[in-house]
């Protein structure tokens, strides 16, 4: 069941993300907004196995956008793997700790694209990027990415309260 909710989680973020906040003018400020569900797998899970799912959530991510190949992937799996590495020396659940892995994580996906720009176009492609752009996302992801992680653990809880409802209703029509 845990696979079904973070698949749902996926996909609804997936379609607010590309289908419809580009209808907004504000939208090139927006940040990966795939970076909350990302943040709450790091936070929540610690096996390794999550590393499937997040591989497969990067590679939905760079079919669906105009990154370079991998960009998704290899991003997600850094801010896995950072957040894993970091939770084993401070409280996980400090919102000290998640405004930091906010910044970082923004600061990751930015760093992957100001390299593999420098790759393609050397240092006149870094210095035509848009770095206030890039400022002003980074901003947006420490405004909104803890409110979603804490969203998104509401909506765990009360996942896991209707299935074991459900499950517990089953057994008692089973038994009648």
């Amino acid at each position: 069941m845990t696979f079904v909710f973070f698949a749902i989680l996926t996909l609804f973020l997936i379609i607010l993300q590309t289908v419809i906040l580009p209808e907004f003018s504000w939208y090139p400020q927006c940040f990966d907004l795939l970076i909350i569900d990302i943040l709450f797998l790091s936070l929540t899970f610690t096996r390794y196995s999550m590393l499937v799912f997040i591989v497969l959530i990067g590679a939905v991510m760079d079919s669906v956008s105009g990154a370079p190949f991998c960009h998704y992937i290899f991003s997600y799996l850094w801010i896995f793997l950072i957040v894993q590495l970091l939770k084993r020396f401070v409280f996980p659940k400090s919102v000290m700790f998640v405004f930091i892995i906010s910044v970082v994580s923004v600061l990751i996906q930015h760093g992957l694209v100001l390299f593999s720009v420098y790759v393609n176009h050397g240092q006149q492609g870094v210095g035509a990027m848009d770095f206030i752009l890039m400022l002003k996302q980074v901003l947006w992801g420490v405004l909104v990415i803890p409110p979603g992680i804490w969203l998104t653990n509401v909506l765990w809880q009360n996942w896991i309260f209707i299935i074991r409802y459900t499950k517990k209703r089953i057994e008692q029509k089973v038994k009648d």
